[in-house]
Parts: structure tokens; C-alpha cells; sequence
């Protein structure tokens, strides 16, 4: 059984947290709370409160054992973005694009095989 949890319209750009979610691909929700805790990353304070979010609803709605629990699943994927512009020389402007991200944990109770 899997669980699901989305946090949408994050204002970081989704490279910035693909980054940290390499690193946690496949394992334990236990060991990536861990790991996560100790990043100094502003992403990784949000994937942190999406995996507890996820797991939370597992042992909730799935009556899965928070230690079995493993990340099966994790992906950021580009969303909106917000233009402005930069002022140049000579009256010009050059466009700036911030881009937005939505992020998507599922965790199951079974590891990968």
C-alpha cells in the first residue's frame, strides 16, 4: 500500500530540490527524517514536513508501521513561474524567471526489490 502527499507552488526552483532528493531515494522514512535534519538547505525543511506528512497518513489511513515505512517515490516537477524584470544599461531590461516547484512523496510499507 502506498500513501501520497503533495505540497504545491513552492517558491524554489525544482533543480534546488532534486538536488536533496537524490539522496533520498529508497530509503527509510526514519533515516531520511534524520538526514534531512541536518542539511542546511531551505528545501529540506520542506521535504522534511512532506515525508512526516506522508508517513503520518500512512500509520493514519493505511495502519502501517511507522519503522517499515520506506520512501517509495520522490519527485519534484517545475510549476509556474513568476517573470520580472532586471533593469540594464541603456534602458534596457533583461527577464528574470522564478521558478516554482510541486513536490511529491508517496511511501510505502515494503522495500524496493
Amino acid at each position: 500500500m502506498r500513501s501520497k502527499a503533495q505540497f504545491k507552488w513552492i517558491r524554489t526552483s525544482p533543480l534546488k530540490v532534486r538536488r536533496i532528493m537524490k539522496l533520498l531515494r529508497g530509503k527509510k522514512v526514519n533515516e531520511a527524517l534524520v538526514a534531512l535534519k541536518f542539511m542546511p538547505h531551505k528545501t529540506a525543511v520542506i521535504i522534511h514536513k512532506l515525508i512526516k506528512s506522508a508517513a503520518a497518513s500512512a500509520v493514519k489511513n493505511y495502519k502501517m508501521s511507522e519503522e517499515a515505512l520506506v520512501i517509495d517515490e520522490l519527485f519534484a516537477d517545475g510549476a509556474g513561474m513568476l517573470k520580472r524584470h532586471r533593469p540594464r544599461a541603456r534602458g534596457r531590461a533583461f527577464p528574470i524567471k522564478k521558478r516554482l516547484s510541486h513536490v511529491t512523496v508517496f511511501v510505502s510499507d515494503k522495500e524496493d526489490k
